[in-house]
């Protein structure tokens, strides 16, 4: 039977409702860290807004101006003096650069710790325990392999640990997953730890092999995995374990997948906007919601909501003009030399990056609807 709430994020409205709130909260975070450290440097915060475009709710008596704003795209914490010049004795260009850096960086250092504790929740409470009560969360130690195996033939052994693969490094399961299935021939480089002579080794393989299969209807391929990894007991320092490699994960899967735009191995036209993500997370909401157990609809939405905060933080500390990481690289030019570019021309060139970014935004967006559109 399902309930009103069910039936109301089961409906198109009640998804985009869910997807923009939970961006909304992302981009809250984000913003609420800038302030935080600007109100602990004693740097004035003239307004504090979430959301771009025409305001829809406004207020805020003292020196701090609040608003909503109609589009739930971003937001901004504007201080004194962040992109002219200022007098004022609190504007962010009288204070150290130490402390400007720790501002700047604020913002994607409270989307990092948003991830965390979201896995940390996930890890705790939304993990289904076994048949003998247990949560078990999984490592990237070899449990079983058949000696008729294909990885076993080219050298895998049970009790391996994997570190590597095709020279990118291994944290979690997940990092398994991601680098076998983007692999092309299903053959790959293994760099694993190995008891040999009761010492634990690292230990190169050269060309592991995985049986590649199609579907025949759709020519896709998929890789066979031919192995279980050992399972590790949940603890309260397991837990936290877990919760960190996978964030490191995460972070590592979407830093790959920016290097895999630049080369051109993927395009524009594969990239989300706001319209994409919102969709993504409303088909998450939707498949959440036809769950009976609570726990499992909560894992793949709060997963989701992991991967855009650190995918926000990540594209933040980029070095481009108008991100974080723009503004970075200004204050470290400022420390190295000695002496800071001018407020004027750094105002032009975040103003230009600014420009650059809307256009790259409205271009994806319309790949995002076109999506939509065609199917």
């Amino acid at each position: 039977m399902i309930t009103i709430i069910q039936a109301f994020f089961l409906s198109t409205v009640g998804q985009i409702i869910a997807a923009v709130f939970l961006f909304g909260i992302i981009i809250l975070v984000h913003e609420i860290g800038h302030f935080i450290a600007a109100r602990l440097m004693d740097v004035k915060v003239n307004e504090f807004a979430l959301g771009m475009g025409p305001k829809i709710i406004k207020f805020g008596k003292k020196e701090t101006k609040y608003s909503l704003r109609a589009f739930p795209i971003g937001g901004f914490c504007a201080m004194e003096g962040e992109d002219t010049e200022s007098s004022d004795a609190r504007s962010l260009g009288s204070k150290k650069v130490w402390q400007r850096i720790f501002i700047i960086t604020a913002g994607v250092i409270m989307n990092l710790l948003l991830g965390f504790v979201l896995l940390l929740i996930i890890f705790a409470f939304c993990m289904k325990p076994d048949s003998d009560g247990r949560v078990l969360f999984s490592s990237t130690t070899i449990a079983k392999l058949s000696e008729s195996a294909s990885s076993f033939k080219t050298g895998l052994r049970p009790g391996d640990k994997i570190v590597a693969i095709n020279g990118k490094g291994v944290v979690t399961d997940q990092d398994i997953a991601v680098l076998m299935q983007s692999d092309e021939d299903g053959k790959m480089d293994m760099t694993v730890r190995r008891k040999v002579d009761g010492k634990r080794k690292k230990v190169e393989l050269s060309g592991v092999t995985f049986e590649l299969k199609k579907d025949e209807q759709s020519g896709r391929r998929y890789l066979v995995y031919d192995f279980t990894v050992v399972g590790i007991k949940r603890t309260v320092l397991s837990t936290i374990s877990q919760a960190a490699k996978t964030e490191y994960s995460v972070a590592t899967m979407i830093w790959r997948s920016l290097g895999d735009i630049i080369t051109g191995k993927y395009g524009l036209n594969e990239l989300s906007g706001p319209v994409g993500t919102v969709g993504a997370i409303g088909n998450v909401v939707e498949d959440a919601a036809q769950k009976k157990d609570l726990r499992e609809g909560m894992y793949p939405l709060l997963m989701m909501v992991v991967l855009i905060t650190v995918n926000v933080g990540i594209f933040n500390l980029l070095p481009l003009p108008a991100l974080d990481g723009g503004r970075l690289m200004f204050l470290i030019y400022e420390g190295i030399f000695r002496r800071p570019v001018n407020p004027k021309y750094e105002g032009i060139v975040h103003a230009i990056g600014l420009i650059l970014l809307l256009l790259l935004m409205v271009v994806v967006t319309f790949s995002d609807i076109w999506r939509l559109v065609t199917g």
